[in-house]
């Protein structure tokens, strides 16, 4: 299995406390968030990850290099900010594989990876959501399922109770061959716009999921994330 990971993040909203590296790598228990995700996705069979990287990125190549764990890892490189779905659009040229698991590089979804890639597979879909159910939701994307179909998605909204984006996706590497897209894009925007024209599944996960993208959350994962992944 293939991963891409996102990780050309700025962190803006972790300067006070991670303001020289990227936000992937800022420090968990003294080692890089980043390690962690690559441990996690190791345990669940990827063999090779392409690492989209941005501002800084030389630290991340610096730091790990063409391998961890076993796991082959490249380098899809942003010259200028893509957004999230310019970002993968880039590192699908890298991919070999047909079918591609694709995440954020700023949080865990503590799932089965190998349970999302079967139901993605047996529902034919385009892309699948590993959704997480949440209560008093407020900086996520929510989304509306019939059966395993996604047939709404709402991004940045408020819910006292949603399913919402987890950020971990497999997708189709042709995904975007019938659209005109510009160089810079969402993928999130992306997803809203074409619910209708793509078959996007979704699969709920009762499992742990924290996102390190602000300093409350960035103070939890400092206790969460060594029990979840042991490196």
């Amino acid at each position: 299995m293939t991963a891409i990971v996102l990780v050309g993040g700025m962190g803006t909203r972790l300067q006070s406390i991670v303001s020289d590296v990227p936000k992937a790598m800022a420090l968990i228990d003294n080692k890089p968030f980043l390690e962690y995700l690559l441990k996690f996705l190791s345990g669940y069979g990827v063999t090779c990850a392409i690492l989209s990287v941005g501002y800084k990125g030389e630290i991340i190549e610096d730091y790990f290099g063409d391998s961890f764990l076993g796991m082959s890892l490249d380098y899809s490189k942003e010259t200028t900010p893509l957004g999230t779905g310019g970002a993968i659009k880039l590192a699908l040229e890298k991919c070999i594989d047909n079918t591609i698991l694709a995440l954020n590089g700023d949080s865990i979804f503590n799932i089965d990876i190998r349970r999302l890639f079967e139901f993605h597979l047996k529902n034919n879909a385009d892309i699948t959501l590993s959704l997480k159910e949440m209560f008093n939701v407020w900086r996520s994307g929510i989304i509306k399922l019939n059966d395993n179909r996604v047939i709404e998605m709402r991004e940045k909204a408020k819910a006292e109770h949603a399913y919402i984006n987890s950020g971990t996706y497999i997708l189709k590497r042709d995904v975007f061959s019938d659209f005109s897209l510009p160089e810079r894009f969402s993928f999130e925007e992306f997803l809203t716009d074409n619910v209708g024209n793509l078959n996007i599944s979704g699969l709920p996960f009762d499992a742990n999921f924290i996102d390190i993208g602000i300093p409350e959350d960035y103070e939890k994962a400092q206790t969460l994330i060594p029990e979840w992944v042991k490196l």
